[in-house]
């Protein structure tokens, strides 16, 4: 009796350790969803990219890096006195649970010296590197230029309403 008491422990035991669950396999510690880009004219040097992250526990994106661009740097972009400034950040906090969204006009990831312009249409690899949750590469799609989105995401593109036919 004792040993069969013994094996059941150890089973609860093995089975509060391991997660046998496909539930627990599939839980990431950082979601990246809608990973997207601008489209860049012919000459140009810079671009842009765009996710959105959720982080499981608080974690902070601390880097990244693509082969597309000789380096890819976490930045914002505010308004002071009326003047657009861009400037680079050392990390972005990922609050538990909470989604951080990297878009045109905020926080986003530059791309300094693109090895070629970015087509609409094509997509690249972008690494990024969390501080505790590791590096995970991600698909970047290329949208238009000057595209507000990612495609599917109200279309990706400013639109005008159409006016109304009486």
């Amino acid at each position: 009796m004792s040993k069969s008491l013994l094996a059941f422990a150890v089973s609860l035991l093995l089975a509060s350790v391991v997660p046998w669950a496909p539930s627990a396999a599939q839980n990431k510690a950082v979601e990246v969803d809608n990973a997207w880009a601008r489209a860049t004219p012919g000459k140009a040097e810079t671009g842009a990219a765009y996710v959105t992250l959720k982080a499981a526990s608080a974690d902070r994106l601390i880097g990244a890096a693509t082969p597309v661009a000789k380096k890819a740097e976490l930045h914002t972009m505010t308004m002071e006195d009326g003047v657009m400034k861009m400037r680079p950040l050392t990390g972005i906090d990922l609050p538990a649970g909470q989604a951080v969204t990297l878009k045109p006009g905020a926080m986003h990831i530059m791309l300094l010296g693109l090895t070629a312009p970015l087509h609409a249409g094509q997509s690249f690899p972008v690494t990024l590197q969390f501080e505790k949750a590791g590096t995970e590469t991600v698909n970047v799609s290329v949208e238009q230029i000057g595209a507000m989105g990612p495609q599917g995401e109200g279309d990706g593109h400013m639109s005008m309403p159409m006016p109304a036919h009486h």
